[in-house]
């Protein structure tokens, strides 16, 4: 017959053919094998970001839930923090308290009745407290400030006895100042610790009458405050 067969033969390099044998070379092209890699390639790379969107998506989700939580126990905790001044009309053995000025303010169940803190639940609680004053300095005059912070109780004695029997001292604090110089002193007397308190127990101040009229009025200078733990 006068037509040539075509056929697929593995021929090696170098050797000639039959004749009327036309040889087609069979070979595996590197495109072809590139194309399936890449397409393998871009599979992982698809499996690879939806897993890695999939974790990130949780892990805000997860952010945003403790940012409300911490939210939520920072809107019931109990905290007080109050601003004080000096009023001669209202004590001459204390600090007049409010939580309505400047920084003051009462979250929670701590509240400030008849200048005093109460404590609405049994627990720890960190108490603190600081009076400024500005004292003029004499030669040879030296001047002692003092400041407490009381707790009257139940727990001591009977709830017919006066605040005196029911009265303890939970902090004490003094500064001596001037001491030979002469002109304006300005001190700070701050004191705080950690306290378990019972519910119903009441805080107060105590300074000395004699240097109420030289605190100083400023916003931050003086104040007196309550956190549960």
């Amino acid at each position: 017959m006068g037509s040539d067969y075509k056929v697929m033969l593995d021929v090696e390099e170098g050797l000639m053919a039959p004749a009327g044998v036309t040889v087609v070379r069979e070979t595996s092209t590197h495109s072809g094998r590139w194309k399936m890699w890449g397409a393998l390639l871009a599979m992982a790379l698809c499996v690879s970001a939806a897993l890695f969107f999939t974790w990130h998506h949780k892990k805000e989700v997860h952010i945003d839930d403790l940012r409300l939580t911490l939210r939520q126990i920072s809107g019931v905790k109990n905290a007080i923090h109050l601003e004080g001044y000096y009023d001669s009309s209202y004590s001459n053995t204390t600090v007049q308290w409010s939580d309505d000025v400047n920084q003051g303010f009462s979250q929670g169940n701590l509240k400030l009745v008849n200048n005093e803190i109460v404590i609405p639940s049994t627990g720890l609680y960190f108490v603190y407290s600081q009076v400024s004053f500005k004292v003029h300095c004499q030669a040879g005059n030296m001047v002692h400030l003092s400041h407490s912070i009381n707790k009257l109780s139940d727990s001591y004695g009977n709830r017919d006895d006066d605040d005196e029997k029911r009265n303890l001292l939970l902090l004490h604090s003094t500064r001596t100042v001037c001491g030979g110089s002469q002109g304006n002193s300005v001190t700070a007397v701050y004191m705080g610790a950690v306290f378990h308190m019972n519910d119903g127990d009441r805080l107060k101040t105590d300074t000395e009458s004699r240097h109420l009229p030289h605190l100083q009025e400023k916003s931050g200078k003086n104040f007196f405050g309550v956190f549960a733990l």
